[in-house]
């Protein structure tokens, strides 16, 4: 008897539990893709595409320049200081133009404003430091634009996908299903997540180049003293 209530209960709950899984649907997985190209999205998720492609690009290529230029010859110095007491402006003048690095070209132009008063080299020596960082710069202030630019971006499409959900809600009337409003507001704020994402990449992309930057013009201001010192220093 015994047996044949608990055969019984075990059929039953097996009869509900497939009830149960008739009834509920199974729970989709939300495809991040198919949401950032979706038609309420796609408009703001290839402005964002382009300015996360932009700044990849820029990083790179700026980089690279940087880590070239903040390479430190240190028989470059040794080189000029022998020419320069051995009296050899010519062979000084020439290792700069065929050195491709911005400390080359200002211990260059230093070179050819020799005998002019120290006050004119040094300013002549500065100016060519500036015009050389300007030109290292080059770039960066468009990667902190649209580091800036993503996340209001991303906010302004949440913003009128929000509109969009709960004007639909205004005018469904009693028909409105939550999942529908649900679909309708994470869709919405899948354009803030992606615009905090260029945002931060970007942002901690700028600050990498400006310390890279840094450190080249820690490097320049270094070398110009060093030259000026070169010029005090007593013929051998």
């Amino acid at each position: 008897m015994l047996q044949y209530i608990l055969l019984q209960a075990e059929t039953v709950t097996e009869t509900t539990l497939q009830t149960v899984e008739n009834v509920i649907p199974h729970e989709e997985k939300m495809n991040i893709l198919s949401l950032l190209f979706s038609p309420g999205t796609i408009w703001i998720t290839i402005p964002l595409l382009i300015s996360i492609g932009v700044i990849v690009y820029i990083f790179v290529e700026r980089y690279l320049t940087l880590k070239k230029a903040s390479k430190h010859d240190v028989n470059f110095m040794n080189n000029i200081r022998d020419f320069m007491h051995n009296d050899r402006l010519d062979s000084a003048l020439t290792l700069c133009k065929n050195t491709n690095s911005p400390l080359a070209r200002m211990i260059e132009k230093g070179i050819s404003r020799l005998g002019k008063p120290l006050h004119d080299i040094s300013e002549t020596i500065n100016n060519v430091g500036q015009l050389e960082v300007a030109r290292l710069e080059k770039g960066i202030n468009i990667v902190a634009t649209l580091s800036s630019i993503a996340p209001m971006l991303g906010f302004f499409g949440t913003v009128t996908g929000m509109i969009v959900a709960f004007n639909d809600m205004a005018h469904s009337g009693n028909n409105l299903e939550i999942a529908d409003l649900a679909s309708g507001i994470y869709t919405a704020l899948i354009t803030t997540a992606s615009g905090l994402l260029v945002g931060i990449v970007g942002y901690l992309c700028y600050n990498i180049l400006v310390s890279k930057v840094s450190e080249v013009v820690v490097l320049l201001e270094a070398k110009a003293t060093e030259f000026m010192d070169l010029l005090h220093e007593p013929v051998k």
